[in-house]
């Protein structure tokens, strides 16, 4: 049986990868009609569309958190402490989510505000996980 905290690594793994596949399936039909050549493109996107500028920004999101948060989920299921991450294991996936998905929407000065809410309920549960798994 999955616990919750693999089934959030795994998902959160898993969305990071739809963010990059979804990139490069835009780029790829960018390139097939030739609105922009196969070395074109740079990796922030930022000679490409807002859109496409922001996909890139949360993709990289996803990458730079995942060390951290998917890191302590690991040391929990390997040190054999997933009742630790377990309680909030879908909380912190729902929050990196719901921060990709804004960050995808719009940059408006409410979404920016919401989009760090999300990336702030990520990061005190990352605190509260190092914590206790520090405690041991």
């Amino acid at each position: 049986m999955n616990s919750p905290t693999v089934i959030a690594l795994t998902a959160f793994i898993a969305w990071t990868l739809a963010l990059l596949v979804l990139m490069e399936a835009i780029r790829s039909k960018m390139v097939v009609s030739k609105e922009v050549p196969a070395n074109g493109f740079v990796p922030d996107n930022a000679n490409l569309s807002p859109f496409m500028q922001r996909l890139a920004r949360a993709h990289a999101n996803c990458l730079e958190g995942l060390p951290i948060f998917g890191g302590l989920m690991v040391v929990a299921l390997v040190t054999g402490r997933s009742s630790i991450t377990d309680p909030l294991a879908y909380v912190l996936l729902s929050a990196r989510l719901l921060q990709s998905v804004i960050h995808l929407a719009s940059v408006s000065p409410g979404a920016v505000t919401l989009r760090f809410t999300a990336f702030a309920v990520q990061m005190g549960i990352a605190i509260i996980w190092s914590y206790r798994l520090l405690q041991g």
